[in-house]
Parts: C-alpha cells; sequence; structure tokens
C-alpha cells in the first residue's frame, strides 16, 4: 500500500498531524515503535485500578490548542491541588511559600534582593528572544556562546539566588546549568510565557490535568487514524517519486511525503538514503535530552494537608528536589509524585529500584515529617531508561547549537518533514508545542501534495 504521508511516531505531534491530513481527505499511515501510543505521555494504574500519569501531565493558561482539543474530543480536566503552603529550601533555610504565582520565597534581604534583579535581568534578556529564529536574536553569538550557569556566575552573588536558577534549570529543562545554552535557557523560557508561569501551578504551566490522564488524548486521537504499532522504524529512504519507510523487520510504508516526529536524539539514529545534510545530522548529534526519573508515594490519606500543606516541594537539596500532590479529585489515598532531575536523574539512574525508592522516602519524610516515610505503594518511571525516548522532557541545546545548526531544525530535506514538541516555538518541549508543532507541519505537507 501507498499514502499521501506516512508520520513516524505516535506521540502528540504525530498523531495531531496525521489527524490534520486526515481531516483534509489525504491518506494518512502512522507507524509507531511502542505497543501503544502516547510517545511521552504514559498511563498507568495503581493496585486499586486508579489512573496515574507515567509521563508528561499538564496544561496551563495560554495553551489554548491543548485546551481546545481536549474539548473536541470530549474530555475534561481536573486542577491540581493547590490549598496550602508549599515547602520550599534554599541552601540551610527550608520554610514555607504561599502557593500562589508570584509568591516570593522568604531568604535573607541581600539574597532575596539579588534574586530579585536576577530574575528581573534573565526576564529582559527572555523577552528580547525571537521565537521563530533564535539565531536572529540581537546579540544571539554571545548569548549562544555561554550557558546558563557563566551568566548566573557572573550575574547573581548569593548562593541562594544561584541555587534558585538551578533548580529553575532543573525542573524546567531536566539539565544543569552547564549543559545548556543561555540563548536556549532564554528561548524555552520565553516559549513558555516567563519564568514565573513555567514554575507555577496557580495560573501557570501546571494548573491542570486531564481527568482519566493524559495519554486519554493520544488515544482518542488514534481511533479515528491508521496507527501500526510495534513497527519501530529503521531507515527512511527517499527517490524522485516517493519516500519509504522501512521497519526494523522490513516491512515498507510508501508515501509522498514522511513526517518525523522523533525527539531528535531518536530521528539520529535513523538511516536515511540518501544521506541527510551534514548540518542536520550535526544537529541531531547535538541535541540531548534532558533526564528524568519520575516516582509516586502513596499513602492512606493525603495527610500533608492537615498540616495546612498542598503537596508540593522545591528544595536544593535532593536527589527529589520538586514534589506535587497528584492525588486526583474524590480519591481517598494520598498520592506525591516527584522529580528526580538533570544530574540526580543520571546519578541514580544507575542506582537499584529499592535504593531509588529509599532516597526518594527520605526526601518526603525531610518535606512532609515522620508520616511520609511509610507509603504503601511507590511507582517510577525512569525516561532516561526507555528505548523509545531516552530521555526527558525534552532535547537541550547546549552552546553553539541554535547559532550554528538551528535554522536545520524544521528545514525539510526532500520529501521528509520534521515535527515533535522540540520543534514549536511556542511552549517547546510541552504537550501543547508537541501539538502545534505537529499541526503546522501537517499544513506545510499538505500544500506541497
Amino acid at each position: 500500500m501507498t499514502w499521501d504521508v506516512v508520520v513516524v511516531g505516535a506521540g502528540l505531534s504525530g498523531l495531531a498531524a496525521a489527524r490534520a491530513v486526515a481531516a483534509e481527505g489525504r491518506s494518512v499511515v502512522v507507524v509507531e515503535a511502542r505497543d501503544r501510543v502516547g510517545g511521552r505521555t504514559e498511563g498507568g494504574t495503581l493496585e486499586d485500578g486508579q489512573w496515574v500519569e507515567l509521563g508528561g501531565q499538564w496544561v496551563g493558561p495560554t495553551q489554548d490548542r491543548m485546551y481546545a482539543l481536549l474539548a473536541e474530543l470530549g474530555l475534561r480536566t481536573v486542577p491540581t491541588w493547590n490549598d496550602g503552603d508549599i515547602v520550599f529550601g534554599l541552601g540551610r533555610r527550608t520554610g514555607r511559600l504561599a502557593g500562589r504565582k508570584g509568591a516570593v520565597p522568604r531568604l535573607n534581604p541581600v539574597a532575596l534582593a539579588d534574586l530579585a534583579q536576577g530574575v528581573t535581568r534573565f526576564g529582559r534578556l527572555a523577552r528580547r528572544t525571537d521565537l521563530d529564529a533564535p539565531w536572529a536574536t540581537p546579540g544571539a553569538d554571545r548569548l549562544d556562546g555561554q550557558t546558563l550557569a557563566t551568566w548566573v556566575r557572573r550575574n547573581l552573588r548569593t548562593p541562594q539566588a544561584r541555587a534558585y536558577f538551578e533548580l529553575y534549570s532543573e525542573a524546567v529543562l531536566a539539565c544543569q546549568p552547564a549543559d545548556v545554552s543561555l540563548l536556549h535557557a532564554l528561548f524555552y523560557t520565553r516559549s513558555g510565557t516567563d519564568m514565573d508561569t513555567l514554575m507555577a501551578v496557580d495560573r501557570g504551566a501546571q494548573q491542570d490535568r486531564v481527568e482519566g490522564g493524559s495519554v486519554l488524548v493520544s488515544q482518542r486521537m488514534a481511533e479515528e487514524l491508521d496507527v501500526r504499532l510495534g513497527r519501530p522504524v529503521a531507515a527512511v529512504v527517499q527517490d524522485a517519486a516517493g519516500v519509504d519507510v522501512v521497519t526494523r523487520d522490513g516491512d515498507r510504508f510508501r508515501g509522498s511525503r514522511v513526517v518525523v516526529t522523533l525527539p531528535p536524539t531518536l530521528a539520529g539514529r535513523l538511516r536515511y538514503e540518501p544521506l541527510l545534510p551534514s548540518r542536520r545530522d550535526q544537529l541531531t548529534q547535538k541535541l540531548p535530552a534532558g533526564s528524568v526519573i519520575k516516582v509516586y508515594a502513596v499513602y492512606p490519606r493525603p495527610f500533608w494537608r492537615d498540616e495546612g500543606l498542598n503537596g508540593q516541594a522545591g528544595s536544593d537539596r535532593g536527589p527529589v528536589k520538586v514534589v506535587f500532590d497528584n492525588t486526583p479529585p474524590g480519591y481517598d489515598r494520598g498520592i506525591l509524585m516527584g522529580f528526580l532531575e538533570g544530574a540526580a536523574a543520571r546519578e541514580w539512574s544507575a542506582r537499584s529500584p529499592a535504593q531509588r525508592r529509599t532516597a526518594v522516602v527520605e526526601c518526603l519524610v525531610r518535606y512532609f515529617g515522620p508520616q511520609a516515610a511509610d507509603p504503601v505503594e511507590y511507582v517510577e518511571r525512569d525516561w532516561t531508561a526507555e528505548e523509545f525516548t531516552r530521555g526527558c522532557y525534552g532535547a537541550h541545546f547546549a552552546p553553539g547549537v541554535w547559532t550554528g545548526f538551528g535554522d536545520a531544525l524544521r528545514e525539510p530535506v526532500g520529501r521528509i518533514h520534521w515535527a515533535g514538541a522540540e520543534c514549536s516555538p511556542v511552549w517547546n518541549g510541552y504537550m501543547e508545542g508537541a501539538v502545534l508543532s505537529g499541526e503546522a507541519t501537517a499544513r506545510e505537507v499538505l500544500g506541497l501534495l
């Protein structure tokens, strides 16, 4: 069989692209390596059948396409629990922070002033970033020639303020400040509005969840499409008349055009005939995925709420530095969800599940007290170890990548087109960005068919 379009990857971006192509009456097939759809969103269940999300889970204000898509698919959102105070610690000081957007950490006046000027200066730079072409940002060479860590050392003086930016890099980019270009950190921040929005629940990126789990978005979209599961792609072969997507088992899916929606590090591992242009290939070599392990601890009840806490924690002490209350409305038991990110994920991925559980519980006890010592259930997903992901949340750009190779990110190569959360100028790396990118690439392809 042949199709107008072959889509590689049944994550949000691939399914959104395929859905848009099918809506115009064109034939399309989606080829997926896993035995499920959803990509970096994944559903799971606890022992009692309660749904949880092992991958991406949040939507928030200004993510208009996701909210519209949820409505189209008959899905609803539930708010992230945010009633009460956050446990927040930088340096040796740990205290409670009001769970609302714009709340100010309790720091000594010198550290607080240092943090405020740093956030203001960083935000000013971010607002100047060109989202469609970051390499065209004024002063791009200078911004892309240094890491976020370099900028932090030069512009922040107190350990607490520097620790806040390190926590931001880990929590949002899933990498250390020394891993990422300053230009990319600025681009990513503006892509998601600002630092405050990316870190917040109230009017922020973590405001809402999909009732039943975010994987339902992909599952509902896939119901309308021809999706072939369990077909890892090995090669993409194009000629003057069309393009063949070849699986590891030798199956061939021929189309007029192909849309590759894999994370860049995986897209670069496919075999292409003819070879990709060197700049596109070099680009994928330079876009590593972040490092994340997502963990759940389940308790007989959400005991932290009795103390006026909302189950959220942020700290520069790990290995779990960020925690949320993931208890769904109406569920009797309490669910704390946390992340090991960046260097912590890299270190603890090499440890045993039992060792990780012990370390996770120790962090939760430090945040919420001795009642956190005995979870009745523990669940984890190490995204760095997933064969068809190899890391989350998205790719990060090291110094020199945006200015040296950035224009190759979305540029088609013959009949091959690219999409994915990393390709979106707006909400890059998020579910919103994945859907926007898939639909934008579908429009590009439809215009050429």
